[in-house]
């Protein structure tokens, strides 16, 4: 199946695993739009709303690592088809729940459902596509699923919401979940992985998702309540444990993650690189529809319709131009292109009015969005480009993991300090409209450095291997 032409077989297997990534990120984006409904059904107070959000964000977040780790030692095929069973059904707990503790408890289930069959997704991918065009193309369609599907998830979101209610955004998931079941099992790869006894690392598996969950624990609880003693507490904790963790990997005869797979410059960088974009895009996505509805007044409906050319321009681009361009002059200048878009589009949200207009002051942003996808497709060639055969999951489970400290650092700092701002605004005297405005074009130009950061890091760090000279042809007598 690892052919270079590939059958119509690694095809479906791609279709499979790209149906399954966009049903957990789909399902991400409709809870936002949902949560007011949920809030109204289940008497969820103000504050412990925010939890059905982050239930599944410490789920997903802490496992990923340990998930990509356990593909590799048990094979990715068993590790996503579980996921996926985990997934679907925890998304029909969650559309039977009745009370806020049931639909907590599977929100965390979905979490880490989808941490398992996230974790591996790219390692089956790179085993079903031989490098050049024809992975290329394979993730850039990958790739769409992840930067479009947010934002086609707040529309679904928001029809499905008020159409039929929502109990229906999770129970959704169980017939698409199935199929990916069903059709994974016919059409991916069989793999049989290294074996448990070859890095059954339980102690590094301990501190690793203890570490990492504490650490989402506090960025979220902060996020909401500030820096406490509590949430000093649990970070403190968190870093030791980490701390912990990759002293535990530098000293085990079988680690979980070998931390030899950071000795590729293509593999750190872009995992470097892949944090700041990120968190500043997921900080845009956040921010905007907050700009849209608490400052132009758009509804849940209006603003995922306001948020879909974003998604048309991603997928434009990351279906129809990423994988040639990639393909023909490399992922680096790509990524820096796509940087430089990205770097506009924030500089042009760093300017948005109280009585800004849709066409002139927020459309424009959403079609430079397209630099997304070329970002996202070049960082995933970059990112899995080091990755051997042995640590394909591993390397996946890192790249996806990178990708949520990134959703939770963005969301934490570009909020954050928006809401300062505004407060400080609104103490001062300063209208409503007027103080939400400023403190989020003070995100959106946070967001611009984050971006200028991560194209001057991709350009130091993620240049191209020297070509060794040809050693010159004895002559002859």
């Amino acid at each position: 199946m690892s052919g270079n032409i590939p059958t119509r077989r690694t095809w479906v297997a791609l279709g499979v695993i790209a149906t399954a990534t966009l049903m957990t990120i789909l399902d991400g984006s409709i809870v936002t739009v949902a949560l007011p409904a949920m809030q109204a059904d289940l008497g969820f107070s103000p504050g412990s709303l925010s939890w059905v959000v982050n239930a599944y964000l410490l789920g997903f977040g802490s496992l990923l690592l340990l998930a990509g780790r356990l593909g590799d030692l048990i094979g990715r095929r068993h590790v996503f088809l579980a996921g996926t069973a985990i997934f679907t059904a925890a998304s029909v707990l969650a559309g039977v729940a009745t009370t806020p503790a049931v639909l907590l408890t599977a929100r965390f289930l979905q979490g880490v459902g989808s941490a398992a069959a996230t974790a591996v997704s790219l390692g089956i991918l790179i085993t079903l596509f031989a490098e050049g065009r024809h992975r290329a193309t394979a993730i850039a369609i990958f790739s769409f699923t992840g930067a479009a599907g947010a934002a086609i998830g707040q529309v679904a979101g928001g029809l499905l919401t008020e159409t039929a209610g929502w109990h229906s955004i999770f129970l959704i998931n169980l017939p698409i979940g199935a199929a990916a079941i069903v059709l994974g099992r016919l059409v991916l790869p069989a793999d049989t992985g290294a074996g448990l006894r070859a890095g059954a690392d339980v102690l590094g598996a301990l501190l690793v998702t203890a570490g990492l969950g504490l650490a989402l624990h506090a960025v979220v609880t902060g996020t909401e309540r500030g820096a406490s003693t509590a949430v000093l507490v649990t970070g403190l904790v968190a870093a030791v444990l980490l701390t912990g963790f990759l002293i535990r990997q530098a000293t085990a005869a079988y680690p979980l993650m070998p931390l030899r797979i950071f000795r590729s410059r293509a593999v750190s960088g872009a995992n470097a690189v892949q944090v700041l974009v990120v968190a500043a895009t997921f900080g845009f996505q956040v921010i905007g529809t907050l700009y849209l509805q608490r400052v132009l007044g758009y509804s849940a409906l209006e603003t995922g319709l306001a948020l879909l050319p974003a998604a048309i321009t991603i997928g434009a681009v990351s279906l129809g131009l990423a994988a040639p361009l990639i393909a023909r002059f490399g992922p680096r200048p790509m990524l820096l292109t796509g940087l430089a878009l990205l770097a506009a589009l924030f500089g042009w949200l760093a300017r948005v009015p109280v009585d800004g207009r849709y066409i002139v002051d927020v459309l424009p942003a959403m079609l430079l969005a397209g630099g997304f996808g070329l970002v996202l497709p070049a960082l995933t060639t970059l990112g899995m480009s080091g990755a051997g055969p042995a640590d394909a999951g591993l390397t996946s489970g890192v790249f996806n993991t990178t990708q949520q400290v990134g959703m939770a650092v963005g969301v934490a700092v570009l909020s954050g300090l928006a809401a300062t701002r505004s407060t400080h605004l609104l103490d001062g005297g300063t209208s409503s409209a007027v103080a939400l405005t400023d403190g989020y074009r003070l995100a959106f130009a946070i967001g611009a450095g984050l971006i200028v950061a991560a194209f001057a890091l991709a350009a130091a760090v993620l240049r191209p291997a020297p070509v060794t000279p040809a050693a010159p042809v004895p002559a002859t007598a």
